[in-house]
């Protein structure tokens, strides 16, 4: 493997070139660069990043970030936690149904009319309103 010289690599770093466009035709020049490798590093750098910021300003002023999957307007995630609320006490509800309904199974199949509903049922102390 060949020896890498860091003299020589920072030489080629700041060398300059001469970048020239001409017409094809008249073979005029069209116009001259002077371009050193650091310059067309630092040029390209610049573009990336002014791209970049031009891209996530455009994301984050325009209506373009409720395209976005998983953002959306305030009044929907207001309405998605309301709905979660809902959700949470139907649940609740039915589990308290199926709770009374087991009970009334359990009574009713064994038939021993001394046997009491021994099944706790656990309720609080006010149900959220679902409307």
């Amino acid at each position: 493997m060949a020896n890498l010289d860091i003299n020589n690599t920072f030489k080629r770093r700041s060398s300059t070139y001469r970048l020239v466009v001409t017409n094809d035709d008249t073979y005029d020049e069209v116009i001259a660069f002077r371009l050193s490798r650091k310059s067309v590093y630092l040029g390209f750098s610049i573009a990336f990043m002014f791209l970049v910021g031009l891209t996530i300003a455009l994301i984050a002023f325009t209506p373009l970030k409720y395209y976005i999957p998983g953002y959306g307007t305030k009044e929907s995630r207001s309405a998605l936690e309301l709905l979660k609320i809902r959700t949470d006490s139907l649940e609740q509800a039915v589990h308290f149904k199926e709770q009374y309904i087991e009970g009334i199974k359990k009574v009713l199949s064994e038939g021993n009319p001394q046997q009491l509903d021994t099944i706790p049922l656990v309720l609080p102390e006010s149900l959220p309103s679902l409307d």
